[in-house]
């Protein structure tokens, strides 16, 4: 067995793209398609909607969370930093300051631009 078996890489690539390709096209063949003017009419909570039904998203909510993500999935790579901080030594020290200076910079141009705010 060589270091260069790459086929399980290769098998598991293909189910990766195959399988959600799958799974998309079964309900297209199977589910029932009968358009109807009563179905395709915008339904909000049993009420008629009143005014335009398509409004605009406001993106700021969306920013935030995106921002909150980020920056929850990069404070995980402080607790393993933190566990052996004792035998990484000054070269890792360093390392992780310019990362949480990264950081402090993303936080910063967030809340900058208005990212981090509600209304």
């Amino acid at each position: 067995m060589g270091d260069n078996n790459f086929a399980g890489v290769g098998v598991f690539l293909v189910f990766a793209i195959a399988l959600p390709m799958i799974f998309m096209l079964i309900p297209k063949l199977v589910a029932p398609n009968k358009p109807h003017k009563e179905k395709l009419t915008t339904y909000e909570c049993g009420n008629e909607t009143i005014g335009p039904t398509w409004v605009g998203f406001k993106s700021n909510y969306f920013m935030y969370a995106l921002v909150f993500a980020a920056f929850d999935v990069e404070t995980v790579f402080l607790y393993p930093w933190a566990i052996t901080f004792q035998k990484l030594g000054t070269f890792a020290f360093v390392e992780m300051f310019v990362f949480i200076i990264i950081l402090l910079v993303g936080f910063w141009y967030a809340w900058k631009e208005g990212a981090l705010e509600w209304m």
